[in-house]
């Protein structure tokens, strides 16, 4: 095997620009999503290295070192981290020019050619799912004999090797969760609705939801949700809960958890069997959730653990919803929040402002909407056309990006990209501040969170820190709008 290294190079100072990420930015409160995509192939390859520069601040100058005996660098990159990305990869070349440093991710799946023309640096660049991609690369395969991978030849012309198969036997892929254990400060990662520390992971990939804006189901993983057996998912939260026992909360990172509902029952009563949701017992597990899940299955999932539903309601207006395929009725994620008011399931919705048909009477009654079914926490997000997506193949055709196709200003912070002649840019922009004042400045939801300081004192110190990051982001936006 080749001395690989897997790597998320550094970036901006608290950019969440990995591969677990949604958005790759950097977030209202500072946050970080675990390398889970360059976490699986690193578990494939004997004796390789897992670099998260980002999320344990560490520079150029903390990680070089670690390329000088390398052969093969693996380098996760996204949109608004490539020109960076870029960077450190030709500081790798011009401190090992014999190593091979390859991209992967949706970024160079989609604009292969472009990221491989961008830098000499690059040797490769690998489509598709590539964790056995990366296998062979490892195992020191001729390119010419790798499937999902684009070169350049002797003669300088890019090569496109054949499309890689897509992963059928998701129980042969191994535990991520022995890498983050083995290379990762479990510390250095925390999500601000989640306990920490947490451990997240997926069981499965691919997406049944068409929304038009999402990235992964759109390139790498997707429609097709395609799973481990339970039986595999409860040997790696056994995994976490002998090795990492200070883990106070697991994540189900799978797009839509309950894409399959027979299988999320069948996973929540195989959880309570090893003890969540018993009293006393120390962990509690959360997971992805589309806004329709029936109040049976709620129950079963609270009952035997869950503690948190991540929902995607992205809008309170009906139309918009149709505009981006959804594939949900308002009136139906009303209910379904209702039920998990009434069952003592927390929830985390995240809403976008900019999604095509928005107007300001659009925006507005999304606000209101949110503050109706008040969910625990919030995410307010400008629409983000990634390449590769129906929205971004949209913008294109209709003429809508505002001022070019940068994703986030030059401090890694989301700018909004889309423009429409009734509602520019700079007011979408400025929506997102107010609708997160609208939401968490209100008696009712200064109240709450108040009184959960008060009972827990690592909350207070907790919320009081992200208080202070939450001002600084809206200062810090108001500065680069």
């Amino acid at each position: 095997m080749k001395r690989t290294i897997f790597l998320q190079a550094p970036s901006f100072h608290g950019f969440d620009g990995g591969a677990g990420a949604r958005y790759q930015a950097k977030r209202e409160i500072k946050s970080f999503w675990y390398p889970t995509w360059l976490a699986q192939p690193a578990a494939m390859v004997p004796g390789s290295k897992l670099i998260d520069a980002p999320a344990h601040d560490q520079s150029w100058e903390d990680i070089a070192h670690e390329f000088d005996t390398a052969e093969l660098v693996i380098l996760h990159t996204s949109t608004p981290s490539f020109m960076q990305d870029i960077k450190t990869a030709e500081l790798i070349k011009a401190r090992n020019p014999n190593c091979l440093v390859g991209f992967v991710g949706a970024k160079v799946m989609i604009e292969t050619e472009q990221s491989l023309e961008a830098s000499t640096a690059i040797d490769f660049v690998a489509r598709e799912e590539y964790d056995y991609t990366c296998v062979d690369l490892a195992e020191g395969k001729p390119f010419a004999e790798i499937d999902g991978i684009s070169y350049r030849g002797p003669d300088g012309k890019i090569i496109h090797n054949k499309n890689r198969a897509i992963i059928e036997d998701m129980d042969a892929l191994p535990m991520v969760s022995p890498m983050y254990k083995r290379d990762l400060k479990i510390d250095n990662y925390f999500i601000g609705y989640l306990k920490a520390p947490y451990v997240s992971f997926y069981t499965g990939r691919g997406c049944k939801s068409r929304c038009t804006f999402c990235l992964w189901p759109q390139t790498i993983s997707g429609h097709r949700y395609r799973s481990r057996s339970v039986a595999k998912v409860i040997e790696e939260i056994q995994y976490i809960l002998k090795e990492i026992p200070e883990t106070k909360e697991i994540f189900f990172d799978d797009d839509t958890l309950t894409d399959d509902i027979d299988r999320v029952e069948k996973l929540a009563i195989a959880m309570g069997e090893l003890g969540f949701g018993k009293p006393g017992f120390p962990l509690t597990w959360s997971c992805n959730a589309k806004a329709n899940v029936p109040r049976k299955t709620l129950e079963i999932m609270k009952a035997n653990g869950c503690r948190l539903l991540l929902v995607g309601y992205e809008s309170g207006n009906q139309q918009i919803l149709h505009n981006i395929k959804k594939g949900l009725r308002v009136e139906v994620a009303r209910e379904f929040t209702k039920n998990c008011h009434e069952l003592g399931i927390a929830i985390h919705g995240t809403f976008i402002l900019g999604l095509p048909g928005e107007t300001l009477e659009t925006i507005e009654e999304t606000i209101r909407y949110a503050q109706e079914i008040n969910p625990h926490t919030i995410q307010v997000s400008l629409a983000a056309p990634y390449p590769g997506t129906f929205l971004y193949n949209q913008a294109v055709e209709n003429g809508w990006f505002a001022g070019g196709k940068p994703m986030t200003d030059d401090g890694g912070h989301q700018i909004a990209q889309l423009s429409y002649p009734h509602l520019p840019a700079s007011v979408i922009h400025a929506k997102v501040e107010e609708f997160y004042k609208r939401f968490y400045f209100r008696p009712r939801k200064i109240g709450a969170i108040v009184n959960e300081m008060v009972r827990d004192w690592d909350m207070m110190k907790r919320r009081l820190r992200e208080g202070v990051e939450f001002f600084q982001f809206l200062r810090q936006r108001k500065e680069a709008a």
